[in-house]
């Protein structure tokens, strides 16, 4: 009898063992299974502030707005939060106050961000993509949605309005050099000389699309430089390849087929989307005959591309003096922010992030400067030959004529009514002999 007792309990204890062993195994899995926000990224733009969560899976989670005090608070079921989130709106206009509050359960984070009014609101997961996890984005945009460009200067009479875009931004780093250099880093860094030299330009204004660290949605981009009334797009990025092989810059301009897949779009919506086709948007907008429609937004497309290509040769002409060209002769691409066909626009790679030479010289100042200095007379030297009607460069700038058979120096003064000294100042010619192609620049007349 006391055999059997004795059995008894060690097979009690036994099986007690074995359910608590049970019960920790269990728990542990539901702990190894919690989801976790393991960082919290504030980027504070002009007209918006954009939140990304960075979390180990893919997130569940639920939100709603609160008033009289603002706030938006977003419940994140079965996950915890690693985060400390003190100072994490330190320096953000929109949001006061990061904390937490309740929960529904325990193994779920609660998070409330006390705002300073109410905004308009996007959220929306982002799945794994290059060096980031599952992300829960969070925009919040100002509800009056007007456009502020940082720095924007003042636009005087005659100007000709240069668009700055300074590739990626905020949590979209870009292409990564091999020590970790950023390209949006350096884009902006390029962008700012570029800035800086144009404005010195008399007959030039320079607008920057993004002026600090945060992302701008592309089709924000271009929405962007034609409200700033925009009458060229630059857009400056860096290379990138698996390899650390290929080097040197290299300037694109749109595709046609991307240009004419943009106009079809527009022309079938021209009622709403009129404004986007210049001067002849009105007349376009009004018209029932969709062959002048056509025509018209047909010419506007023809200049834009005529404009981005002739910037194009000017700023490699230009590159070529200051660094490696990887491709010596504008190249076609299908980009976004290359897309309307109302706004020419170049996008120039300044070098490859990913070669280790060109890593370095990428994050030098002085190289930057001299990369802005060569975009920057590319585009001069375009518009002081092409002069837009009206502008100041129109004035005083310079036409281009190449020379063709039967022409000399003083049949040329004769036709564009300048002196034959003039002509050869200009052109720092030491005699008066032409060769049939070459480019003289014409002073305008008075």
């Amino acid at each position: 009898m006391r055999v059997s007792s004795l059995l008894f309990l060690g097979l009690l204890w036994l099986i007690m063992a074995v359910a608590s062993l049970i019960v920790n195994n269990v728990a542990a899995n539901n702990a190894s299974s919690l989801n976790s926000i393991d960082g919290i990224r504030v980027w504070p733009a002009p007209e918006n502030t954009r939140l990304v969560f960075d979390l180990k899976s893919k997130p569940t989670y639920k939100y709603f707005s609160l008033s009289k005090p603002n706030r938006l608070v977003i419940d994140f079921s079965h996950t915890k939060n690693t985060v400390a989130l003190k100072k994490l709106a330190s320096h953000d206009p929109r949001i006061k106050l990061f904390r937490t509050s309740n929960a529904k359960s325990k193994s779920s984070t609660r998070l409330v961000l006390e705002l300073t009014k109410s905004y308009q609101l996007t959220v929306f997961p982002l799945a794994p993509a290059g060096q980031y996890g599952d992300r829960l984005v969070v925009d919040l945009y100002d509800k009056s949605h007007a456009v502020k460009v940082v720095s924007k200067p003042k636009v005087s009479l005659g100007d000709i309005i240069i668009g700055i875009d300074a590739g990626h931004g905020g949590e979209d780093p870009g292409s990564i050099g091999a020590k970790g250099t950023y390209e949006k880093r350096v884009t902006l860094a390029i962008a700012k000389k570029l800035q800086a030299l144009i404005n010195k330009e008399k007959g030039m204004k320079a607008v920057m699309i993004r002026s600090g660290d945060y992302y701008v949605d592309l089709n924000r981009r271009t929405s962007l430089a034609r409200k700033n009334h925009v009458d060229f797009l630059v857009s400056i990025h860096a290379d990138a390849f698996r390899t650390s092989g290929p080097n040197g810059a290299s300037v694109w301009v749109v595709t046609q087929k991307r240009a004419e897949s943009e106009l079809a779009r527009w022309l079938l919506k021209r009622e709403k989307k009129s404004e986007l086709l210049g001067g002849g948007g009105g007349v376009i907008k009004n018209t029932s005959d969709s062959h002048l429609a056509l025509a018209l937004a047909d010419m506007s497309k023809e200049h834009s591309l005529g404009v981005s290509f002739g910037v194009a040769n000017k700023v490699i002409s230009q590159l070529k003096k200051v660094t490696h060209m990887h491709k010596r002769t504008p190249q076609n691409g299908n980009f976004a922010v290359l897309k309307s066909s109302d706004i020419p626009s170049i996008l120039v790679e300044t070098g490859f992030i990913s070669n280790h030479k060109e890593e370095k010289n990428l994050t030098w100042s002085k190289h930057q400067h001299s990369l802005a200095k060569a975009i920057h007379h590319g585009i001069r030297n375009y518009f002081m030959a092409h002069p837009l009607t009206g502008s100041y460069l129109a004035a005083v700038g310079y036409k281009s004529h190449q020379v063709r058979s039967g022409d000399s120096l003083s049949v040329l003064a004769h036709r564009y009514n300048v002196s034959m000294t003039k002509l050869k100042l200009v052109n720092k010619l030491k005699s008066n002999t032409l060769r049939i192609g070459q480019t003289l620049k014409i002073p305008r007349a008075g």
